[in-house]
Parts: C-alpha cells; sequence; structure tokens
C-alpha cells in the first residue's frame, strides 16, 4: 500500500521495505502479559492484529517528504547486503526499496537531506550501498543529520573511538548494546563523503520547519522529529513505540530498547505531546498506512490510522 499525506505544504510518502503479519508479541515485548491482547485487541485493527492467531503486523519503512524546493527522507530503512547475523530477518537483504522510492518520482540524487531519528540497522541501512565491494552514499547530494551523541556512541560500539563517558549516567546501565559494524558500515562512509551533520539534540530548528526532540530510551539519544508547514503539525515518532499496542499499554518496552525505563517515560511523554497536539504521527514499524493520531481515552490513550490522501504538491 503507498500512502500519501498532506501536511501543509509537505507531501509525505511512505517509502516500504518489510512488511510482516506473522510477529509474535511474546518476543517483540518481553514483559506482555495475557491481558495486553485479552484488554485491548479488540481495538486494534485487523491490519495490525490477526485475532485468530493472536499474531501483530509490523513492517519497516521510510517517510519521503517533498515541499516545492527541497526533498528529504526520514529514516533510511535496513538496506540491502548489510551483514547483520544476530538479526536474521534484516541480514543481507535484498528489497526493491529504491524502486519503491522512484514509483514516488524521486531518484536517489534528488535527496537533499535525511533526518535520522537514531542509529539503528533499520534506520540508516539505505544511507549507503555495496559498489565493488565498498559502502559508498546512496544519496550523494545529501545532507545526512543525526544525533552526535548516537553517532559517537556508535563508533565506540564498532570499536573505531572509545566514549568512556557514554552512556550517561542518567540513562542507567544499558539491557544491551546496539548491533555492530551499523555505524561503519552506514553511517562513517556517509561522514567521510562529507554529507554528515551531528547535532545537539534539544528541541531546536535544525531544518526549516524541523525539530529534533529527545525521545531516549530506545537507543541513547533517540529523537523524535517535529515538522510545522504551514500552520499544521506532525510528529516522526522514530521507535518512541513499534506498534498501536504500545499507545494502549505503554508500560510495554519493545525487545530492541536499550535503556528499558527511559523508553518508558520518553514513550508515556510522547503520547502526552500527540494526544495535546492533535499532531498527526508518522510511525516507524506500525503496519497499514503507518500514520495516524494518538487519542485520549479513559485512563490512557488510543490509536486512529489515518487514511492516506494522493493530494499533490502545491
Amino acid at each position: 500500500m503507498t500512502a500519501v499525506f498532506q501536511a501543509g505544504d509537505a507531501r509525505i510518502t511512505r517509502i516500504p521495505e518489510l512488511q510482516w503479519d506473522n510477529a509474535d508479541p511474546r518476543r517483540l515485548y518481553p514483559d506482555i502479559d495475557t491481558e495486553a491482547l485479552t484488554t485491548f485487541g479488540p481495538s486494534l485493527t485487523p491490519g495490525s492484529f490477526d485475532a485468530a492467531t493472536g499474531r501483530l503486523a509490523q513492517g519497516t519503512h521510510a517517510w519521503l517528504i517533498q515541499f516545492p524546493d527541497i526533498t528529504l527522507l526520514i529514516d533510511t530503512a535496513t538496506g540491502n547486503d548489510k551483514p547483520l547475523p544476530d538479526a536474521p530477518a534484516l541480514d543481507h537483504l535484498h528489497t526493491p526499496f529504491l524502486e519503491h522510492l522512484a514509483a514516488a518520482g524521486v531518484r536517489p540524487g534528488q535527496i537533499d537531506a535525511v533526518l535520522h531519528t537514531h542509529i539503528h540497522a533499520d534506520h540508516v541501512g539505505w544511507n549507503t550501498r555495496l559498489r565493488d565491494g565498498k559502502w559508498v552514499p546512496t544519496f550523494p547530494k545529501a545532507r545526512h543529520i543525526y544525533s552526535a551523541i548516537e553517532a559517537r556512541y556508535g563508533a565506540a560500539n564498532d570499536g573505531i573511538d572509545p566514549a568512556p563517558d557514554l552512556p550517561p549516567d542518567v540513562l542507567g546501565p544499558p539491557d544491551h548494546r546496539p548491533l555492530p559494524r551499523v555505524y561503519t558500515d552506514s553511517m562513517l562512509p556517509v561522514i567521510n563523503a562529507g554529507l554528515g551533520q551531528a547535532i545537539r539534540i534539544d528541541g531546536r530548528e535544525v531544518l526549516a520547519g524541523f525539530s529534533f526532540h529527545p525521545t531516549p530510551g530506545h537507543s541513547i539519544d533517540h529523537a523524535s522529529i517535529r515538522l510545522r508547514s504551514q500552520g499544521a503539525e506532525a510528529w516522526f515518532t522514530g521507535d518512541v513505540m513499534h506498534h498501536p499496542l504500545q499507545v494502549y499499554r505503554p508500560d510495554l518496552r519493545s525487545v530492541y530498547c536499550e535503556f528499558i525505563q527511559p523508553a518508558e517515560r520518553s514513550r508515556r511523554w510522547f503520547l502526552e505531546q500527540a494526544a495535546e497536539s492533535g499532531s498527526l504521527c508518522f510511525t516507524s514499524h506500525f503496519a497499514e498506512t503507518g500514520a495516524g493520531y494518538v487519542r485520549r481515552r479513559e485512563a490512557g490513550f488510543s490509536w486512529e490510522f489515518a487514511q492516506s490522501d494522493d493530494g499533490d504538491i502545491k
């Protein structure tokens, strides 16, 4: 499904990579209890939860944002050929991601900027592609904007540059570390090509209309990105949540969250922001259209998927 939305002057298109409809909730959410799906399963849509099998639908994708004068991507999914043996579902992929981008009318050389919520394998992978045995930038004219702390942590994780001050004490000890080689294969070639811009995640506007807001926990310096355009507001959630179930049960952490308690605090903060503002939220792993709204309900929140809008760019 091609999902297209309009937010102010921005035309926003989901560029799909992978889709699963048989995800085991007990593996993805280690703290899940029987009440989670018994109570909230009926509130989940069939495209996200199969009540007959008890399995969840999720996926990976990127968001293409087109203004009249600039074209961007937010995150770049997993990429092809990436050696990720510790994540078999992502290891050495061969997907038509760039063909999906082309179907949206955009070639790699037309991307002006890539904004990263965090540096995990399934969010930075298409930054590079394999050419003659070397990883080279996929988007050769794009400024890649990312957290300086995430980059330092990634470099240390790959044994390139030590970072003895990371992670900071405020996050507590990590449940696990990021996958190896993600920084080396997907970030370093971009940085070496002069296409990287490391930033501080502090809520300030980094690119016209775009601000990076701290939502740490899933990763060391995770950001959720807010877009404001012509009076409209939208959020790109990153991995502050992975499935609509977590909107109903924000206490459920993903198995991929590195810092468990900070991740829950960030999730609850984001849900409050999204519900209060009524903003359209663009997620990184939800199935169906991938976008929707956080609504308030008694004693919590609910999720409502947004329907695609095929409006033209103005």
